[in-house]
């Protein structure tokens, strides 16, 4: 069993984000080359500078919900690369929706977002993995991950359109991995609780009271890192996890567990 991605090529969507800049590093640093896909071309700038020629980072900025920004996603990455071997899909929007006002636009935007434009990379990268298979009959032709969240199984009243589409990543997983498997290419999802990233942090800040709130549901009693949500997905890209596919895999630190009801009524 081998848990080993050097010399293999992932695109990493969402790269700017905590948690997809912490899956990318973490990938780079065991040893693949990564495309980190972002619209925030500042930000990526930030992270990485203008000069990447001759490593094994690239990023790329545009708007991945237009499908000419994803062809030329693909056509930038098989320039540097040559191959793609693994599609992180992380760019995950969160916004609140009010269920009762017919003029909420949230709910179709996020639906764009967190699963039309996924879906639409996903299929684009499936058919260079295809072709990539041809040349090599063995071994598996690729691998997709995209990140979910456990808010499919725990939701709130204010995050209506951020739960559909949440509830839509996970049926188009299992979807994709049966239309797929045929083709030697694995897709899984990784569904995650609560994360310490940049927006989370902000969000907690002087409110102690929603942080206790997390940690008193959370069994573990803590919030995750992004560099843990990494390690997680790392298995998922792997030969180690080579017979894993259309799984929702949840790291969330016990919090689908709890019963949310204070009464133990039932």
């Amino acid at each position: 069993m081998s848990f080993s991605i050097s010399g293999k090529t992932a695109i990493v969507t969402g790269g700017a984000g905590a948690v997809g800049l912490a899956i990318g590093r973490y990938l780079e640093d065991k040893g693949a080359n990564v495309m980190f896909a972002d619209n925030d071309e500042s930000a990526l700038v930030r992270e990485f500078g203008d000069n990447l020629e001759g490593g094994n980072i690239r990023y790329f900025a545009g708007d991945l919900r237009e499908k000419l920004c994803v062809s030329n996603l693909l056509s930038a990455t098989i320039g540097a690369f040559d191959n793609i071997d693994i599609l992180i899909n992380a760019s995950l929007n969160i916004m609140q929706s009010n269920a009762l006002d017919p003029d909420d636009a949230s709910i179709e935007a996020l639906l764009q977002n967190n699963l039309l434009s996924t879906l639409r990379i996903s299929r684009q990268v499936a058919r260079r993995m295809i072709e990539q298979a041809h040349e090599n009959p063995d071994g598996e032709a690729g691998t997709i991950i995209n990140l979910s969240s456990i808010a499919a199984r725990r939701t709130h009243p204010d995050l209506l359109g951020f739960s559909i589409s949440i509830v839509a990543i996970d049926q188009m997983t299992r979807s994709l991995a049966v239309a797929l498997a045929p083709h030697r290419i694995r897709v899984n999802a990784l569904a995650y609780g609560s994360v310490m990233s940049s927006s989370m942090r902000k969000a907690l800040k002087d409110n102690n009271e929603c942080r206790n709130g997390i940690i008193g549901n959370t069994p573990l009693g803590r919030i995750a890192s992004a560099s843990e949500l990494a390690e997680a997905v790392h298995y998922l890209t792997c030969d180690g996890s080579g017979f894993m596919t259309g799984q929702i895999m949840t790291v969330d630190g016990g919090r689908t567990l709890v019963d949310p009801v204070a009464s133990p009524i039932h």
